[in-house]
């Protein structure tokens, strides 16, 4: 019985193909919505995910910025190499420190200049922010000792001053400090609020000190904690320390904080996933409005096969079998949309992704329940029209022109 109502379905559907397509048209562009907004939300969710472990891995990053406030950005006192050297010896499970002062300058190589951030760092810096050397080496540590005049550049300010060529033993000046390039870092791309983190230049945090800022302070310690260690838990012995140093008395406001990498993933996590709820409920409304259409143009078909139904019932057909006919042409209806949209959003979600420059993250479940759905929204659209039919009395029915 079920096997005839399909296939009763399926010439009904021949028999108006246009009426049919406009009629499921509606459940095609609400599956199409919620599969796409919810496989580009899930790929936005990964890139984010990447940025930030981008950064480095099991990352605590220590600074003076306390947010914003009523005149701007508030800051603490800086730190100092001492503070840096007093959480490498007190504090456990610490794979690698990394002092850090940054200052934005006018990186200049022959006729060519580029706006770019010099940051003066310790070798800690490379294992801290997981930052391979794509060629050249790292500063010795004579030349972190001494000052030297040697820096390692990011792979923008070497496209955007040097061109494809080799950077190592070129010369260029940062401001007034000429030096000598000795490394190349591997590209990373933006960051995850939009930055280019290959648009900096590295030299010794000495050399930094003394020909750029001119002071010992230093404005970040980026610390990176061992594999399977308790982030929160080296977080916590920080914040402790600091406040000994800084000698921040008990109630009294910290003037410095400390950021753990995995809180701020899981943040921006989070709110890229609710986001993403957000805009597939928003696109589900329009399968609603679909099964109306599917309602409205069974509404229709039942009318127009008024005799139809009479002379079957006349014959002996039951009203579950009535019923089950249109209900199945319902669902038909539904789910070829269903499966009209699923293809128009794998279409779309390839070629979105492309231009946003989110990685296509292909998400099954997704796509099961809003098939599922769209199967579901026939039948509870097609039983009112369904039950119609199935209700008729014969007599009447027969006599309708």
């Amino acid at each position: 019985m079920l096997w005839n109502a399909f296939l009763l379905a399926l010439r009904e559907i021949r028999r108006n193909v246009m009426r049919s397509f406009l009629t499921i048209l509606g459940i095609v562009i609400g599956v199409a919505a919620v599969i796409t907004m919810v496989t580009i939300g899930g790929g936005a969710t990964v890139q984010v995910t990447a940025q930030i472990e981008s950064l480095g891995s099991n990352l605590l990053i220590v600074t003076t910025s306390l947010g914003f406030g009523p005149g701007g950005v508030r800051t603490g006192a800086p730190f100092d190499m001492a503070d840096a050297g007093a959480i490498g010896e007190q504090i456990g499970f610490i794979e690698a420190i990394a002092p850090q002062s940054a200052a934005a300058v006018t990186a200049i190589y022959g006729n060519e200049n580029w706006a770019t951030t010099v940051s003066g760092v310790t070798n800690g810096y490379f294992p801290v922010r997981d930052w391979p050397l794509k060629d050249g080496r790292i500063f010795t540590g004579a030349e972190q000792r001494a000052g030297a005049s040697v820096c390692i550049l990011g792979n923008t300010v070497h496209e955007e001053l040097l061109g494809r060529g080799n950077p190592i033993g070129e010369r260029l000046r940062l401001g007034k400090l000429s030096c000598e390039v000795v490394g190349l870092l591997e590209a990373k791309g933006q960051s995850v609020m939009g930055t280019d983190q290959d648009n900096l230049v590295l030299i010794p945090l000495r050399t930094f000190q003394r020909r750029i800022s001119g002071n010992r302070d230093i404005s970040m310690i980026q610390v990176s904690v061992l594999p399977g260690a308790s982030t929160e838990k080296v977080k916590r012995d920080i914040e402790y320390l600091m406040r000994e140093r800084r000698r921040i008395s008990p109630g009294e406001e910290d003037n410095f904080s400390v950021r753990d990498l995995k809180e701020i993933t899981e943040i921006l996590s989070g709110t890229t996933r609710v986001l993403t709820m957000l805009l597939g409920a928003v696109a589900a409304v329009s399968l609603l409005v679909g099964g109306i259409g599917i309602m409205n143009i069974m509404l229709v078909s039942v009318t127009e096969r008024t005799r139809e139904i009479g002379v079957r019932l006349a014959i002996g057909a039951l009203e579950r079998e009535v019923l089950m006919q249109f209900l199945v042409e319902a669902v038909v209806l539904s789910s070829l949309g269903g499966m009209l949209g699923i293809l128009l959003a794998l279409a779309a979600s390839v070629w979105l992704a492309g231009i946003m420059l989110v990685p296509f993250v292909l998400n099954l479940p997704i796509i099961g329940v809003a098939f599922l759905f769209s199967a579901a929204v026939g039948i509870l659209f097609g039983f009112f029209p369904a039950r119609r039919a199935a209700r008729m009395d014969p007599i009447e029915a027969l006599r309708h022109e």
